[in-house]
């Protein structure tokens, strides 16, 4: 009875604060956001003290975990920020064995992480496409049904994500980066185009997958206003789950050439808080994500990401001997970690964000059963 009074009292808590807040923080223009987004010191607080209150009444406090598996570093595109590009000739390219990769699998369903997330640069041949419908499958078996399973594989076409759907994955995420044209034109070759991205994300909803995009935030020529359009993007069009996190550069790609007008790290950090506030503000059913460069660019990162609006985290699953080489950007964590280890830790910065999680969950998007309903 006791807990049950708790309760209903820090329900209503929330309820009145929202109530007190709700005009403060009114985000339904890409002005009001942008203001939002530029709020620092005590007023950025307030911001981000309010996203955490709407995040435990829609979503509570729960975190989810997807074991990450950086399948491959092989990629078909060269987009000019990514270190993993297929025009660096410097990277050491490896795919994961299945065997690696499925005792991967196994350690995460065996210890209760309930989901996992199979990560790769982009390919489309046949044998690549049928190798990963394979992997599905024996995923699948191993745990039962019972791992949820979300693909990070870029863009493919109807008939290769109908296969991987009916193989078992449930979950797609594939990030537009940047939400207007001709800032995605700045970070892509001519023969990436905007539009087949746009097209595949409609794909991917029209094939009945919790559909997940994100951006970087940081980038150069990005402003304000564009990150105001991003948030809206992912509300027009009806998102279940986003991973966004700064843009942290790489040396051996094109976009390095501009790291001079990069902002601070610090103020990174903070638009990327902000970024995630309003967000769950405008929000608040879907699944968010705590990446790993929220970490890689502070070190409590991940957890404050987690305490503000995050519900989900993607502790590395990944072979050792091929973490190193899905070097993405700069100074990125949790390369010489073991995967008992990052469980402690991930652990502990869940419990020290006053979280706690939720093991054997899937964790699937409540957004994407609520858009169901309509």
């Amino acid at each position: 009875m006791k807990t049950s009074c708790l309760s209903l009292f820090h329900f209503v808590k929330i309820l009145y604060f929202c109530s007190l807040m709700k005009e403060t923080f009114n985000l339904q223009t890409s002005e009001q956001i942008v203001a939002a987004l530029q709020r620092r010191g005590p007023q950025a607080k307030a911001l981000q003290e309010y996203a955490r209150e709407i995040k435990l009444q829609s979503v509570g406090n729960q975190v989810y975990l997807r074991g990450l598996i950086e399948y491959s570093n092989c990629c078909s595109k060269s987009c000019y920020y990514c270190g993993i590009r297929g025009g660096n000739p410097q990277v050491h390219r490896y795919t994961v064995s299945t065997e690696e990769t499925l005792e991967a699998a196994r350690f995460a369903y065996e210890n209760g992480f309930g989901s996992i997330v199979l990560q790769a640069g982009e390919r489309n041949d046949k044998a690549y496409t049928q190798q990963i419908e394979k992997l599905l499958l024996d995923i699948d078996k191993i745990s039962k049904g019972e791992l949820g399973i979300t693909l990070s594989l870029g863009e493919q076409n109807r008939s290769t994500l109908l296969r991987w759907k009916q193989a078992g994955a449930k979950r797609y995420l594939l990030r537009i980066e940047a939400s207007d044209p001709t800032l995605y034109a700045k970070l892509h070759p001519a023969d990436h185009s905007y539009q087949k991205r746009l097209e595949c994300i409609d794909l991917l909803k029209d094939l009945n997958y919790q559909v997940g995009t994100g951006v970087m935030i940081g980038l150069p020529f990005q402003t304000y206003e564009n990150l105001a359009q991003d948030l809206l993007f992912f509300q027009k069009r009806d998102i279940d789950m986003i991973g966004m996190g700064p843009y942290i550069e790489h040396a051996q790609t094109p976009l390095y050439a501009y790291k001079d007008q990069l902002l601070s790290i610090e103020e990174r950090y903070i638009l990327s808080l902000n970024m995630l506030a309003v967000l769950r503000i405008l929000m608040p059913d879907i699944n968010i994500a705590s990446t790993t460069a929220m970490g890689s660019l502070k070190k409590e990162g991940r957890e404050e990401a987690i305490r503000i609006a995050a519900n989900v985290i993607m502790p590395n699953l990944t072979p050792f001997s091929y973490r190193e080489d899905y070097f993405l950007y700069q100074d990125k964590i949790c390369i010489n970690e073991s995967n008992a280890d990052s469980k402690i830790n991930i652990e502990a910065l869940v419990q020290r964000a006053g979280c706690k999680i939720a093991y054997h969950a899937h964790g699937d998007s409540h957004h994407f059963f609520n858009r169901q309903k309509r």
